[in-house]
């Protein structure tokens, strides 16, 4: 690892990441799947962090390209809708009702 743990909080584009841990990708799917990508890999350098506080800095370096590596993967064989990483895929439209919500009348006579 060429890095340090300094060098890398100082990071804040998804190419420079990759540069950062000489990983390659496809330009493509990450423009594409940016914001993604980053939320997946933020959620898992959290992960990281609250088990490896008080891990050495190649280690935890490691295990952050690691991250990387896999929410990049993650994202090239999965789509964002599948993924769920933002609130708004978790909400509920209003003033929709759902097919699914609808019980048939044969339903009903059962109850």
């Amino acid at each position: 690892m060429v890095g340090t743990l300094s060098e890398f909080q100082k990071l804040t584009d998804a190419e420079q990441y990759f540069e950062f841990f000489d990983l390659a990708y496809d330009p493509q799917v990450v423009n594409i799947n940016r914001l993604h990508i980053l939320k997946k890999f933020s959620q898992s350098l959290e992960e990281i962090d609250n088990k490896l506080a008080e891990s050495a800095e190649a280690e935890k370096l490691g295990f952050y390209r690691e991250a990387l590596e896999n929410s990049y993967t993650t994202l090239q064989t999965s789509n964002a809708i599948e993924q769920k990483l933002f609130k708004v895929f978790h909400q509920k439209p209003q003033n929709i009702v759902m097919l699914s919500d609808i019980g048939t009348d044969e339903e009903d006579e059962e109850s």
